[in-house]
């Protein structure tokens, strides 16, 4: 099954609530641009580009954005935030974009959905110009996220068992990206990890921004179950001001095509 049919009503079926968690998120997109290069007159590509939130610090930076996601309704909202910008609907294993057309492509926690993360990155290294980067932006290791093992833990205990021997590689580990880079074309350049906190104002915005990324869970369990499994894990990550704050280690790798 490609990406874009398993994926795209899962993740835009909370628009809304996605774009405005996409705020929380915006050191993260700043760190990683930076790293990349990305700088005025360059050409960006985000794959798995949700509601465009780093489009919108890549153009801050004086980019030439664009953007691909599976999600239509967040595709709409990325087109919004964004005139101009040229930002479709589609698969990442097939990009409606032309050889050599980047300066830098990145994917910020998108390979991994990837039906097939080989040929994904074979097209992200396909629509970057020689000398280019391809920058892959994944979760750190489970114990050094706090969303993932505080919070999102308690949404996937509400899913049901996943099939013997359906696993995903553990991009978080050391070597995964870089070995799935190496079949596809990509010769890693440089690897490193970060911290990053994400913040939200209140229990409530926290628990929207986590919801509108577990609509599989909600389908299973009910969006009352999801939001009580939720709200459950916010006291010990909430500050006495009231905002939530979950503490996050984040994993980079970047890459160029090979010749």
């Amino acid at each position: 099954m490609k990406t874009a049919q398993a994926q795209g009503e899962l993740w835009g079926a909370r628009a809304t609530d996605w774009l405005q968690q996409e705020a929380a998120w915006r050191e993260v997109y700043r760190t990683v641009l930076r790293k990349a290069g990305v700088g005025a007159g360059m050409r960006l590509l985000d794959i798995g580009c949700g509601a465009g939130g780093a489009l919108v610090v890549g153009r801050s930076l004086g980019a030439d954005v664009a953007g691909l996601d599976a999600a239509q309704a967040l595709v709409a909202a990325a087109r919004q935030r964004l005139p101009g910008a040229r930002i479709e609907v589609g698969e990442m294993e097939e990009l409606p974009f032309d050889d050599a057309a980047f300066d830098v492509v990145t994917g910020f926690n998108s390979f991994q959905f990837a039906g097939d993360a080989v040929q994904a990155l074979a097209e992200a290294r396909r629509v970057c110009k020689r000398g280019g980067t391809v920058m892959i932006l994944v979760w750190g290791k489970r114990e050094e996220c706090e969303l993932v093992s505080g919070t999102m833990a308690a949404v996937f205990a509400l899913l049901p068992p996943a099939p013997a021997g359906a696993a995903a590689p553990a991009f978080a580990q050391p070597g995964v990206i870089e070995g799935l880079m190496a079949t596809a074309g990509l010769a890693s350049t440089a690897a490193g990890a970060f911290a990053s906190p994400l913040v939200f104002p209140d229990a409530g915005a926290a628990a929207r921004a986590v919801m509108s990324a577990a609509a599989r869970a909600i389908r299973h369990a009910g969006e009352a179950a999801v939001r009580e499994a939720v709200l459950g894990t916010l006291p010990r990550f909430t500050r006495p001001d009231g905002s939530v704050v979950w503490n996050n280690r984040f994993r980079w790798v970047a890459a160029t095509p090979r010749l």
